[in-house]
């Protein structure tokens, strides 16, 4: 098959959605496919392949790290004719999912949409939720997916919110897996995660917690934040260990100087992607406390570099961290200091739950996610009418079959 597929984001940013197009475009042309990037041009994106489509972008006004694809030159939907695309994948709903749309009517495809983020989450990006509601969030992304062929829901708590959207079109749940490679306690030696510890100012018998990801406020980073004053009344020389870099990383550095905890507290700021692995195996506990989650690749990440995984429940995690078999999992920020405690004291049981998450998680590979994604295309190949069958041309009026 030739798969084009469009997206707002894409490496060298670093984020869910990213990290999920990019995995499955390697594993599709890894089972044999031709595969399209459309995205946004990125001033930080030197030597793509020749597979990767750059749209001129500007930042995004409310969230500068974003990217905002401007202008689709008229030649390229030519060019996309050329390429013989048998079906289109958008992974976005602003611009470049827009044009996907635009695409696929031009090119009379069938298009699969995945809905990674639940907007109604986000909407404090613009204009502090001022001027886009929830509920204007929820009636956009209804639009937009019944505009598909099928949509792929990450999770069933997003595959149930879209049919509470009033979605109508076939949505398929598929779990983004993940490349275990980068994960796995055997590509780095013990003195290559001392000497990061060194360099961040940890010693090696400190109690570790870590958390990956952007730094953004849907994440729930300042709710660990509150909790961590009363682990360190048990644990004094417990740390927390943020990676990553976002909009709210300066007021989280004020929160725990604000909290007395600075000195316990280390932010890392943004890593290179072909080093995180590293990162998660700082930590003896990886912790969340999000609740926005469509994907959870974090949580598998963890488990997949044998660190616990200590989550707040929430059903875009049911089936994966399972409490005290798979990880640890606090309903109430207030049980977090506690949870946290015995996630790193009991050594036993951590390593017990650590085994148990690792063999869980060993179905979740990428191979088999993109396998699940190239079915679905090849269902709705099959279902769709042939290039000479889909218009019918009248002297009076077009009868389109769909």
């Amino acid at each position: 098959m030739n798969i084009a597929i469009f997206t707002d984001t894409y490496p060298p940013q670093i984020n869910g959605v990213a990290t999920s197009t990019r995995m499955l475009e390697k594993e599709l042309i890894a089972l044999g496919h031709t595969v399209y990037i459309f995205t946004a041009s990125d001033p930080n994106a030197v030597n793509d392949p020749p597979h990767v489509f750059r749209m001129p972008s500007m930042p995004f006004v409310f969230l500068p790290s974003h990217r905002f694809a401007l202008l689709y030159p008229p030649k390229l939907l030519l060019k996309m004719r050329s390429l013989k695309i048998d079906v289109i994948h958008t992974q976005t709903e602003f611009p470049l999912g827009i044009f996907g749309v635009a695409v696929a009517g031009f090119l009379r495809v069938p298009q699969v949409h995945t809905y990674h983020t639940m907007y109604e989450d986000y909407v404090h990006y613009v204009a502090g939720g001022h001027l886009i509601t929830p509920k204007m969030a929820q009636q956009y992304s209804r639009i937009f997916c019944n505009r598909m062929r099928a949509v792929i829901a990450p999770v069933e708590k997003a595959r149930e919110s879209l049919l509470e959207y009033g979605v109508e079109r076939p949505i398929r749940v598929i779990p983004t897996g993940i490349d275990f490679e980068p994960f796995s306690r055997e590509k780095y030696s013990q003195a290559d995660i001392d000497e990061v510890k060194h360099s961040l100012g940890l010693s090696l018998t400190d109690p570790v917690v870590v958390s990956v990801g952007r730094v953004a406020k849907e994440k729930s980073i300042d709710v660990v934040l509150g909790q961590f004053p009363k682990l360190l009344e048990k644990l004094p020389d417990a740390k927390f260990v943020l990676v990553g870099g976002g909009p709210i990383l300066d007021e989280l550095k004020a929160q725990a100087k604000e909290l007395g905890i600075a000195d316990s507290v280390v932010f890392t700021g943004p890593q290179p992607w072909d080093s995180i692995g590293k990162y998660y195996q700082l930590g003896d506990v990886f912790v969340s406390a999000s609740t926005s989650e469509t994907q959870g690749l974090t949580y598998i990440e963890s488990m997949a570099a044998k660190v616990l995984v200590c989550a707040k429940k929430d059903k875009s995690i049911e089936g994966v961290v399972i409490d005290e078999q798979t990880g640890y999992c606090f309903s109430e920020e207030e049980e977090l200091p506690d949870v946290l405690y015995r996630a790193l004291t009991n050594t036993a049981k951590r390593t017990e739950i650590i085994e148990t998450a690792f063999a869980h998680i060993r179905h979740m590979s990428s191979r088999n996610f993109a396998k699940s994604v190239e079915a679905l295309y090849s269902e709705l190949l099959s279902a769709f009418p042939p290039p000479r069958k889909r218009y019918t041309h009248l002297h009076h009026k077009h009868t389109r079959e769909l």
